[in-house]
């Protein structure tokens, strides 16, 4: 294996043509430089230098050796500044589960946002999956943060997990509905309506939560109507077709015809957990957990003062 140390010093006496200059240079013997390059001739198996009494010049393949030498130790240098670019998170990649909900909601666009100000070099992968994928995900690692509606279990011996979002609901009316422009509505108010439910793939546990949510407030939702996804029964909601509940970070994307009010009497909300590995072995990684937590304080405290 080449000593990166001898390959400098021969370098130095290459460029200088003299052990005495080239000591200088280095700040070390002369004769402690001799030997390491006679040390470096012996370990190469050729010889770098015709050596005189007044000075000391590369040979042919001397030459060869500097040029390729050279080259080596300016590709060390950019590879030593790439670890410790890696090392500041300032470069890299980061793979990131996500689901529909943290697109619109603005959570991951925000956080990615603010990343890409201060790191634009860091390459981003996103995946939209599942919850339940996202989590295996992270433990095989081949994820570094996940966008779940549901946390990993507290005693998780992998992974951990904080709150991004605990969105409350608005109802969501046609523009020429009878109540939209009622205040206040009333559990009574919505027992009658046509209800456009929505059934989200992740899980049944959720509508039912929702269902029961509805039911303490003293009304059952009478669900003509099924969507898959929030924005999808917005579409359905502007061509009149029922009513909705939609989280208060999706207002922004209601379509034109759809009127929005807010329901506080009703308890339930849609949550978003981050989630990530325990053992965070990139600084990248660590780095956006931070923004992407600090992002979704930034984005509840506005939305609170909105709804204030």
């Amino acid at each position: 294996m080449l000593d990166i140390r001898q390959l400098h010093y021969f370098v130095a006496v290459a460029e200088e043509e003299h052990v005495g200059r080239g000591a200088e240079r280095l700040h070390i013997s002369q004769s402690p430089l001799s030997r390491q390059i006679a040390q470096l001739e012996e370990k190469l198996g050729l010889v770098l230098f015709e050596r005189s009494q007044q000075r000391i010049r590369l040979t042919r393949d001397g030459r060869t050796f500097l040029a390729e030498t050279r080259a080596f130790l300016t590709h060390g240098t950019r590879l030593e500044s790439l670890a410790r670019r890696l090392g500041r998170g300032d470069e890299g990649g980061l793979c990131i589960g996500y689901l529909e909900y943290a697109m619109h909601s603005g959570i991951l666009p925000n956080a990615l946002r603010e990343l890409r100000q201060d790191r634009p070099a860091v390459h981003i992968a996103l995946y939209n999956q599942q919850s339940a994928t996202q989590l295996e995900g992270l433990r095989q690692r081949s994820l570094d943060i996940a966008l779940v509606c549901d946390p990993p279990l507290p005693d998780d011996p992998d992974l951990e997990a904080a709150q991004v979002l605990n969105d409350p609901m608005l109802l969501a009316l046609p523009e020429g509905h009878p109540l939209a422009g009622a205040e206040p509505l009333t559990p009574a108010d919505l027992a009658a309506q046509k209800w456009i439910g929505v059934m989200h793939q992740e899980t049944a546990l959720r509508h039912d939560a929702f269902i029961a949510a509805c039911a303490r407030a003293g009304f059952t939702p009478a669900i003509t109507m099924e969507a898959t996804e929030p924005l999808a029964a917005l579409g359905l909601v502007a061509a009149g077709l029922g009513v909705t509940t939609i989280q208060r970070s999706l207002r922004h994307q209601a379509p034109a015809g759809v009127v929005l009010h807010e329901l506080s009497w009703l308890d339930y909300r849609t949550p978003l957990w981050a989630a990530w590995h325990k053992v965070n072995l990139r600084p990248l990684v660590e780095i956006f957990r931070k923004t992407l937590l600090q992002s979704s304080m930034m984005a509840t405290d506005h939305t609170a003062a909105q709804a204030a």
